[in-house]
């Protein structure tokens, strides 16, 4: 147990051979081991306790590392007496030769003279006056201990500063007498008094008003619950446990509860077992065993414990970094050969996809979230689905304008404009109303030139006076009876305003449909569908070129013939079930 921290790895025999060498000596079978000394070293001493530190390793068994160390008692004493100045033997008659020319010591050179400093003309007559005393300075061994700092105080001052607190005292008993001596009863003389005797006070012990008014500075702080305040140090230090606070052995006063451990101040159990955890306002420190690294730390000693059963060199305390890091590597190697073996395994028999799990809605049938639908299927309430988001800029006006680019359309162009002034233009300055009135009166114009060239002049003059959706109804009446072979009835003209701004779709509702116009409508669309000419197939091909929001040659599309389509479209091969016939009828 005690051997060299200087051994390298063992090998498995000489590792158990070692153990069973180690149990021996703990059940006494075996001799103790001893060190150089020759004394026995107890068995049962913990390995890191026996084992010398890498910097006080000798290479031998031994226990010297942890007693204390052997010093020298002949070290001067702190209160031996320093004879400082002391004159050694009698006084000399005459000058010796090789003595000081300056005092006459036989001890130092002129170079090394502490004493005042004469003329040479008095060192001179000095050297053969026999009124000069020559005195040998005595020299006193002192044999200053090894450790570092050691300070020899003299004991002529370590007096001084033993009289010192009484001469204060007597000073202090003197002023106050004097106070108390005083006949006049006046309050300024006394405080005069007071004020010189502090100020002789400061000056002694170099204190300041600086420091007086640190004191009122901390003194408010001193008061505060949980506190505590040193004046010297100006250091404030939280305590364990404040006033208010109840102590954890005097939750439950019986005798038989929750063991208190006074050195830690810790209590494992709750005080109380009867009372819930949940209720309890403590219900004992055990769950800090589960928390932090006190997992990883048990994991940790258990990996130890079994890689030096295996014998490998981990040691929790003696190395604490080195079983950290093999319990890492062991810890990826691991993980690395469960995940061979599991890709190899799905690899040879397959089933990957029955390893993913099924989301948690599909696998109960049923969520938390709210929501309605209709009868065929359509979310009407509950979560909405996200909005997409324009990778563009939103809500950004340029130029003057109120509403953003596209938000409006024009039907007479076929081009998006701004809402706000219905400019068709991205990059133009907003207008207002005024730029409206202008493309309407622009409108305007146009449609009255179309209208000149096909049917006769409006009876109206003032274009100004009504607005420009009255204008557009009128000429759309005067273009359909310029086309019409008659004089259209008053049930067509109902038709016609019905289908031209009802909000119906096109086929819906009831169906009021011209024989007449059915008819052509069939021909014409059989004939589309039989092939005709080349000026027809010219003209397709031209429509199919054509932009979607170009209006050039393009024109509504009516009941008739919507139904003359559905008719021609059923009757032709293009259903399966249009020419089935039952055998059996």
């Amino acid at each position: 147990m005690a051997s060299s921290s200087a051994v390298g790895k063992l090998s498995r025999e000489e590792f158990r051979r070692q153990k069973d060498l180690e149990a021996a000596r703990k059940a006494g079978t075996a001799p103790a081991e001893v060190d150089a000394e020759g004394r026995a070293i107890n068995p049962h001493i913990p390995q890191y306790i026996a084992q010398a530190p890498w910097y006080l390793d000798t290479g031998e068994p031994s226990l010297n590392h942890q007693r204390r160390p052997h010093y020298d008692d002949s070290a001067s004493k702190l209160d031996q007496w320093y004879d400082r100045g002391k004159k050694a033997g009698p006084a000399a008659t005459k000058f010796r030769k090789g003595a000081c020319d300056n005092c006459g010591a036989i001890t130092h050179k002129v170079k090394d003279c502490l004493e005042r400093p004469r003329k040479k003309a008095r060192v001179s007559l000095a050297k053969i006056s026999d009124r000069m005393r020559l005195f040998k300075k005595y020299l006193q061994r002192t044999t200053l201990s090894e450790i570092v700092g050691t300070v020899m105080i003299q004991p002529n001052i370590a007096r001084s500063m033993k009289s010192t607190p009484l001469s204060i005292k007597a000073r202090q008993r003197l002023r106050e007498e004097e106070i108390d001596n005083q006949t006049s009863t006046n309050l300024a003389t006394a405080r005069k008094v007071a004020k010189v005797s502090k100020e002789d006070k400061d000056a002694e012990f170099g204190s300041s008003d600086e420091e007086d008014a640190d004191e009122d500075k901390y003194a408010d702080a001193a008061d505060a619950v949980g506190q505590k305040l040193d004046a010297k140090t100006r250091i404030t230090v939280r305590n364990l446990r404040i006033r208010e606070d109840t102590a954890k052995y005097l939750m439950n006063l019986d005798p038989e509860s929750a063991y208190y451990d006074p050195k830690t101040r810790s209590m494992r159990d709750a005080p109380d077992p009867s009372i819930r955890p949940e209720d309890a306002s403590f219900a004992g420190e055990n769950f800090l065993r589960h928390t932090g690294d006190a997992g990883n730390i048990q994991k940790l000693q258990l990996f130890a414990w079994q890689s030096a059963a295996r014998g490998n060199d981990v040691h929790l305390n003696a190395n604490p970094t080195q079983g950290e890091i093999l319990h890492q590597q062991y810890r990826e190697k691991k993980e690395k050969l469960k995940e061979t073996s599991k890709s190899s395994i799905l690899a040879k028999y397959g089933g990957e996809e029955y390893l993913e799990t099924v989301p948690k809605e599909l696998l109960n049938g049923q969520t938390e979230d709210y929501m309605e639908y209709s009868v065929t299927g359509k979310i009407i309430k509950g979560r909405e689905p996200p909005k997409a988001r324009s990778k563009y800029d939103e809500d950004v006006y340029l130029g003057n304008h109120t509403a953003v680019w596209g938000s409006w359309y024009s039907t007479s162009s076929g081009q998006w404009g701004f809402a706000c002034c219905h400019s068709t233009i991205s990059s133009s300055y907003c207008a207002g109303s005024a730029a409206i009135e202008a493309s309407e009166a622009a409108n305007m114009q146009d449609l009255l030139k179309q209208s000149t060239s096909n049917a006769s002049p409006p009876a109206f003059l003032s274009a100004g006076q009504k607005s420009f959706q009255t204008e557009r109804e009128r000429l759309r009446d005067q273009q359909a009876q310029a086309a019409a072979p008659a004089a259209p009835t008053a049930e067509e003209i109902d038709k016609q305003q019905n289908q031209s701004f009802s909000k119906k779709r096109l086929g819906e509702g009831d169906l009021r449909l011209d024989q007449s116009r059915l008819e052509a409508a069939i021909k014409e669309e059989k004939r589309k569908r039989e092939g005709g000419n080349i000026a027809d197939e010219e003209e397709w091909q031209r429509d199919k070129r054509r932009k979607y929001n170009s209006f050039a040659g393009s024109t509504d599309v009516t009941e008739e013939e919507l139904e003359a389509y559905r008719r021609t479209r059923v009757a032709s091969t293009e259903d399966p079930m249009a020419n089935y016939r039952d055998e059996d009828e």
